[in-house]
């Protein structure tokens, strides 16, 4: 069984937990660990190595010519790598990844088992889509995404399995100590925008934002974008973003840190600002004040695909995002209930999700060569 990693780092805590279970309590399973990327392999071999022992094979897929065509986020192209690899992965059984491009192993003739395992739980409808259906299992953090994959006939209910969210059970195990960010201690503000453009607040009024947070004294402010808005590029080779290196009340990571990925920057801050990521639900597993950022006027009232917009204000205009930031603090306990109803519904049983998925994973085995009979 391959673990398969073919995308940036931040996907590795979604699934790697599972993999570390699977590979404890089921040993007439083999375990291995595929990525692309060197960097991506030595992240989640090094989070193995802290998680504790087990059985996993550790492989570095080639060839290293592909790697060498990778972009400033360190990843080779997936779809010249899947072909280049299908070879090698068509000797597994079953196949694990976090992302969906990897249905394109069916094209390539592969026809090991496929496991897609999500990277997230948010509500943007662009992860629901027909590749789900090339998956023999799906998994659901908790009702909320079962309920609709099933429904859009996306996925057969008996090829989903709801698990639990795999990434708290690496972050509760691993999480260090918040770090001292900033001199002066303030309120925290995590701003964190999606990377498609057509979501984001980032192209219309992020650079308001950042000067918004730069000429106040009540806020230290965390910007930390999805990492594939800047692919992961030093914030010193962003011109935008050089006005505001040296703010003592402002810290920038483009995803360059494993605070970006392993939830330190969702677990530290006071309030969240944010558009369409799912991140707002890693936050929310502590209730807390939520702006969203609506630039490009979307009409999001009753759209499943806007329904953390629910859980704090909406700003529809630039104008004061700090008077914004005043208010959904002022008026949190206004929002906590949904909130709290809006977890329940995305992540359902928190504890032992690693477990659950590791079961799940090892019923699709003792279900034969694919072709066979599915779960029960």
């Amino acid at each position: 069984m391959c673990f398969l990693y073919i995308a940036q780092a931040h996907q590795v805590p979604h699934s790697l937990s599972v993999a570390v279970e699977l590979a404890r309590s089921r040993p007439d399973i083999a375990v291995e660990v595929a990525a692309t990327s060197r960097s991506v392999l030595g992240y989640a071999r090094m989070l193995a190595d802290q998680l504790g022992p087990a059985a996993i094979g550790w492989r570095l897929l080639g060839p290293a010519a592909l790697r060498a065509l990778h972009g400033s986020d360190g990843v080779p192209p997936k779809l010249p790598m899947l072909a280049a690899n299908a070879p090698v992965l068509a000797r597994y059984d079953v196949i694990v990844a976090p992302e969906r491009t990897t249905a394109m192993l069916r094209a390539f003739g592969v026809r090991a088992r496929l496991v897609y395992t999500q990277h997230g739980a948010g509500d943007r409808g662009g992860v629901f889509e027909a590749r789900l259906a090339d998956f023999d299992l799906v998994f659901s953090a908790g009702p909320k995404m079962r309920d609709r994959m099933v429904s859009e006939g996306l996925v057969a209910a008996d090829h989903c399995a709801v698990v639990g969210y795999p990434k708290f059970d690496l972050v509760d195990q691993l999480a260090a100590p918040a770090p001292k960010l900033f001199e002066t201690t303030r309120p925290t503000v995590l701003y964190n925008p999606h990377f498609l453009r057509r979501l984001s607040s980032w192209p219309l009024w992020g650079r308001r934002v950042l000067e918004a947070f730069a000429g106040q004294d009540r806020y230290n402010l965390i910007f930390a974008p999805h990492l594939r808005l800047f692919g992961g590029r030093s914030p010193a080779r962003v011109p935008e973003l050089r006005p505001f290196l040296d703010l003592p009340g402002l810290h920038i990571d483009l995803g360059g840190s494993a605070a970006a990925i392993d939830m330190t920057y969702t677990r530290m801050a006071d309030v969240y600002v944010g558009d369409a990521s799912s991140q707002v639900y890693e936050f929310l597993r502590t209730p807390r004040p939520c702006l969203f950022l609506n630039p490009q006027g979307t009409d999001w009232r009753g759209q499943e695909s806007y329904r953390h917009w629910s859980y704090g204000p909406v700003l529809d205009r630039a104008d004061d995002v700090i008077a914004a930031i005043d208010m959904a603090r002022a008026t949190h306990t206004r929002y906590v209930a949904v909130q709290r109803a809006g977890f329940a519904l995305t992540f359902g049983e928190v504890e032992r999700a690693s477990r659950r998925g590791a079961e799940a994973i090892a019923g699709l085995c003792a279900a034969g060569p694919r072709g066979t009979a599915h779960m029960a």
